[in-house]
């Protein structure tokens, strides 16, 4: 059987560790892969962050494209995917999808994702939001299959580390594209 594609777009906001624990939820579900684009930004990010390497991240993707590779599988409609996750997606990153400004991998599958109406997931990461901020995710809202979830913390999960908070905002990137968690606690007040 052939598996379920999900791209999944890094860039140079806050949050990197949420996206390692995507990608390792991606592989632990066989019927899932993911083809992950790191930003340079989003490897700079990663050294600031974390104590990983770049490699330490490739090592949970199925595939690897960079961010150059404008003529890549993933900037073509043809290129067969449920969808594309950005975490952590930036401002900057954000604007361009709404102006539908690709001069990048990234921003190029992104914005087939949304003419071609997959899912597109975008873990928007900055603070305080400004107006310009706000008005370009409010639009990008409106439009159907994509959704904007911010790394926003939870505590009715009982969270009892940092650890336990990136891995339920993970849990809910990936949930949009069929993957339930296993440590996946949901609200039933």
């Amino acid at each position: 059987m052939e598996k379920k594609r999900i791209i999944v777009g890094a860039t140079g906001a806050s949050g990197l560790p949420i996206l390692v624990e995507s990608l390792k939820l991606i592989r632990e579900n066989p019927d899932f892969e993911s083809c992950l684009i790191m930003s340079d930004s989003a490897k700079l990010t990663l050294k600031y962050e974390t104590k990983w390497t770049v490699e330490d991240v490739e090592q949970y993707a199925d595939h690897i494209f960079h961010p150059e590779q404008i003529g890549a599988g993933p900037a073509s409609g043809s290129y067969k995917t449920v969808g594309m996750l950005i975490v952590p997606c930036s401002m900057k990153t954000v604007a361009g999808i709404h102006s539908g400004y690709a001069d990048n991998l990234i921003l190029r599958a992104a914005d087939v994702t949304i003419k071609e109406q997959r899912t597109l997931v975008l873990a928007a990461r900055e603070t305080p939001l400004s107006a310009i901020h706000l008005r370009n995710l409010q639009e990008l809202a409106m439009i159907p299959g994509v959704r904007i979830i911010p790394p926003m913390m939870t505590f009715y999960n009982l969270p009892e580390s940092i650890d336990d908070m990136i891995y339920h905002i993970a849990a809910k990137l990936v949930e949009p594209f069929g993957i339930e968690a296993k440590e996946y606690r949901r609200w039933n007040g």
